[in-house]
């Protein structure tokens, strides 16, 4: 970020740029981050050209970079990395730095790499802009008709975002290094990525290395990110944070994600696709061993939840629903989209997995988020280390091994009163809500039919009604029929739920709230 800096800032990020003495690596930026916590924080300046500054969205997505000057391509290695113009909202460069051994260089930004489409720009006038981030590729899908091609595999881009891909898979979900007191009301604080160092890759190496320092109001953080392609891309991420002042709410590990309506929440004017949304629910497998499924809404009000626990195994925001014809759409194909899991690397201790879901109106807005927030508040001047796993997932998303939620539907119920009269509508005052869902996995399906299942069921701001639970024949699997009856109209019902044979638990418990109606 172009800033207004002292001569000893100056001599700092020119240090930067020296050859090392040593081989660059995570206790170099962890250095540049304390350093930046006990400076003040200067806020970054937008100092973009009129005709960069005033692009759109589709204006900026036509600049585009010429593959054949990726860099590592003459080097035929199996990485390569390409880079993001400036302009539009990507208002704020990034620098980016080649480690190749002891050696650090700066990678400038050159006009001449990009294709400008229709955009009428001088790119005499563009200077030394410096680039919005940096997507990386390699040959994930093997794909005969085009040898050599190699796919995108991550981007970072904007803020502390980032998204990978495995296998198959197309752009959903997306995370970020940190989050700042999401959803509080004094307002989200956006750490943003300043610089990054990324190792050039061994010839045949199936793994990159990276490095990122980040900054922002309250904190800074030195990060290493160490991505693996695969059917499963895996991502392995060491951060330490460095803050200037109190958090409130240190949100750690954020994932965001897209729901705008699904099986449990039809959508709002007529649409041809069934569902709409890049997860379509938060799963959690704790520290006792229990497994926990809360399918995603898209609410009326701004929904704010948390799980509490310690020393949880992982948390993800999954697309388990896997079917075309649940989306019908040929464009976005959300079946393909990527689950997230995070899986810690040691024991985080006690606190809470949080879900923030926010009301949309379309599909456009990312409107989900999932993060993990420690009990133990950090304070200014004791760092804090975090390390985790990220799993992107299509066709080996995280659940139990004997039993888990296959969908959530919701309708209209009907009291025993309303089932006498003549016409079969409820009489005023008797509404209530009816949820049907479907449980599916091997030890379900090895049950009898006349199984003696039972469900534990838990019902806040609201009474049950009926409970049905039977073998659901076209599937093999299992099917619970829940009503109730709100209590206060104005506030969601949450209800949970597992199924037992005996004493024995059959798979995932199954959290939902449900949503105010529109």
């Amino acid at each position: 970020m172009i800033r207004a800096f002292s001569f000893a800032a100056l001599a700092f990020l020119f240090a930067a740029t020296a050859p090392a003495a040593h081989a660059f690596g995570f206790a170099d930026v962890d250095r540049r981050a304390r350093e930046l916590a006990n400076r003040p924080y200067t806020k970054p300046a937008v100092v973009l050209p009129k005709q960069l500054k005033d692009l759109s969205y589709d204006q900026t997505r036509d600049i585009r970079f010429d593959p054949a000057q990726s860099l590592w391509r003459a080097q035929k290695l199996p990485f390569e990395i390409q880079f993001f113009h400036l302009g539009g909202i990507f208002d704020q460069p990034v620098r980016i730095y080649e480690v190749v051994g002891k050696e650090v260089n700066e990678i400038t930004f050159d006009p001449a790499a990009f294709n400008y489409g229709k955009n009428k720009i001088d790119r005499s006038q563009l200077g030394k802009l410096g680039f919005a981030g940096f997507r990386i590729h390699f040959p994930l899908n093997v794909v005969a008709s085009a040898p050599g091609y190699k796919d995108e595999l991550v981007s970072f881009l904007g803020a502390s975002y980032f998204r990978a891909l495995g296998q198959g898979q197309r752009y959903g979900a997306s995370a970020r290094g940190l989050a700042i007191d999401t959803a509080e009301r004094s307002g989200e604080e956006f750490p943003r990525f300043e610089q990054f160092w990324i190792e050039r890759p061994a010839s045949g190496s199936r793994q990159l290395v990276l490095y990122a320092l980040l900054d922002s109001r309250r904190a800074t953080g030195a990060y290493r990110f160490t991505i693996r392609p695969g059917e499963e891309t895996v991502t392995e991420v060491q951060s330490r944070l460095h803050l200037r002042e109190p958090v409130a709410k240190l949100a750690l590990a954020p994932l965001t994600s897209m729901y705008f309506f699904g099986e449990n929440q039809r959508a709002p004017s007529e649409d041809y696709r069934p569902e709409v949304h890049d997860s379509d629910g938060l799963a959690i497998h704790t520290a006792s061993g229990e497994w926990i499924w809360r399918p995603l809404v898209n609410p009326r009000r701004l929904l704010v939840t948390s799980f509490a626990l310690t020393d949880p195994r992982g948390f993800g925001l999954m697309q388990r629903d896997r079917n075309f014809s649940s989306y019908e759409d040929l464009e976005a194909r959300y079946e393909l989209r990527p689950s997230i899991w995070i899986e810690p690397a040691s024991k985080w201790g006690a606190g809470r997995v949080e879900l923030v879901q926010i009301p949309t109106p379309n599909e456009a807005n990312d409107n989900i988020v999932a993060y993990w927030v420690p009990n133990t508040a950090p304070t200014p001047g004791t760092p804090i280390d975090f390390s985790y796993r990220m799993f992107w997932l299509k066709n080996t998303d995280r659940r139990p091994p004997n039993g888990w939620v296959v969908q959530t539907r919701r309708g209209q119920g009907f009291s025993s009163a309303a089932a006498n009269t003549s016409s079969g509508n409820n009489p005023p005052g008797n509404e209530s809500i009816k949820l049907t869902v479907d449980f599916d996995g091997p030890a379900l399906r090895k049950l009898p039919v006349n199984a003696p299942l039972q469900a534990d069921v838990a019902i806040g701001n609201g009474q049950s009604t009926d409970l049905v639970i039977h073998r659901n024949d076209a599937t093999g699997g299992w099917r619970m029929v829940l009503q109730m009856r709100t209590q206060d109209k104005e506030k969601p019902i949450e209800v949970r739920a597992l199924l037992r044979n005996g004493k024995e638990v059959m798979g995932e418990t199954w959290n939902y709230i449900v949503p105010l109606m529109q």
